[in-house]
């Protein structure tokens, strides 16, 4: 893994298996204009040519004020508009992309919605920005729509929700309608026979989105070619599994391959063992739960905080980033591919929640 940290945008490089994978992060400074990142982003992609994006990520940017930034953008773009008063810093892009392996773009009515690509041991398919087709509707029948859309577009990859191994689930209004999705999701799940395979990693906040749908998704999805390569959910030694609260996600997904391991720690919070909330009301206690609970997932596969290659945390109020990079400092956690933004969490009482992806690569890996 190459890490490159400059002062404008952090770029982790991934050689594997014939390709090469980079993540970026950039965030928006404190005296910077948030038309100012976009424009770092485009100046990166300028430099390096041979990157192809296969999705990117905004967080905290108003879609309608960057649309001539956005105009010539030929991949999947996710947007996520901040809810509060517009004063908010937490603001940023994330980016992944791929080196050495030819992208195909998956598209729908003029639009792009994902891309797909290959290594030697697997295809894969990056759906980004994936919406309702009824976005006014009720937020039950949006949500669902939004599964079967998503589904919809694997199809055209040649795949199923059976390959998906990783979802973002950004919700409009998330505390409102929370129960009420995860019936969904759970629903939809028991219907496609998921549960019977792969439960997906997954991340669920609250995000606005430009279309004002009741939720926009994001998703990873991949189909094994024969041979060593391995696809598994990885518990939490430190919570239980989210099935047994009702909420139909993995806590973690790893891919394993002969030169490298991918692994995918889903959105994680202020949960105690048996499912509660933990330190109610205590952001510093909350985020150094999550970041003990977070290290236990990748102790449990030889992993550490040196092989973070991207993540992000997303705070209910944007004020208390300081204990995160605080906390951070203390475990010894890389803040450079970290993303902070501004969202609430999927209960009322969590203040903090942190994602993020690990890689370890070379033999035996």
């Amino acid at each position: 893994m190459i890490d490159t940290v400059a002062t404008d945008v952090c770029a982790i490089q991934i050689p594997h298996d014939g390709i090469v994978e980079t993540s970026l992060t950039l965030s928006q400074g404190e005296s910077e204009q948030p038309t100012a990142v976009l424009s770092r982003l485009s100046d990166y992609l300028r430099d390096h040519p041979r990157l192809q994006v296969t999705r990117l990520a905004v967080f905290g940017l108003e879609a309608a004020a960057h649309r001539h930034l956005a105009q010539d953008w030929d991949w999947p773009v996710t947007w996520i508009e901040h809810s509060g008063d517009g004063l908010s810093k937490l603001a940023g892009v994330q980016v992944h992309g791929v080196e050495g392996t030819p992208v195909q773009r998956l598209r729908q009515n003029g639009r792009v919605l994902g891309s797909v690509y290959e290594d030697s041991q697997a295809r894969y398919c990056v759906l980004g920005g994936i919406m309702p087709s009824t976005p006014k509707g009720a937020k039950p029948r949006q949500g669902r729509e939004c599964f079967e859309n998503l589904e919809t577009a694997l199809q055209l990859a040649g795949m199923s929700f059976f390959d998906v191994a990783r979802t973002w689930l950004y919700l409009d209004d998330i505390l409102a309608w929370y129960g009420e999705f995860n019936q969904v999701r759970t629903a939809y799940f028991g219907e496609r026979g998921i549960f019977k395979g792969l439960v997906p990693a997954s991340t669920g906040v609250s995000g606005v989105n430009p279309a004002g749908a009741a939720l926009i998704a994001d998703c990873l999805a991949m189909k094994l070619k024969p041979g060593k390569a391995t696809l598994r959910a990885i518990p939490s030694p430190l919570q239980c599994p989210a099935l047994e609260y009702g909420s139909s996600f993995s806590r973690a997904v790893e891919l394993g391959t002969g030169d490298h391991r991918r692994l995918w720690i889903s959105g994680t919070a202020s949960i105690a063992v048996g499912g509660e909330t933990d330190y109610v009301g205590q952001m510093d206690s909350q985020v150094d739960l999550t970041l003990k609970v977070v290290h236990a997932i990748l102790k449990s596969r030889q992993m550490d905080w040196s092989d973070v290659c991207r993540g992000i945390a997303y705070f209910r109020q944007a004020e208390d980033v300081g204990s995160f990079t605080r906390l951070c400092a203390i475990h010894g956690v890389p803040t450079a591919p970290m993303l902070c933004s501004e969202n609430y969490i999927c209960r009322d009482d969590l203040l903090f929640e942190l994602e993020l992806d690990a890689t370890v690569t070379g033999a035996g890996a």
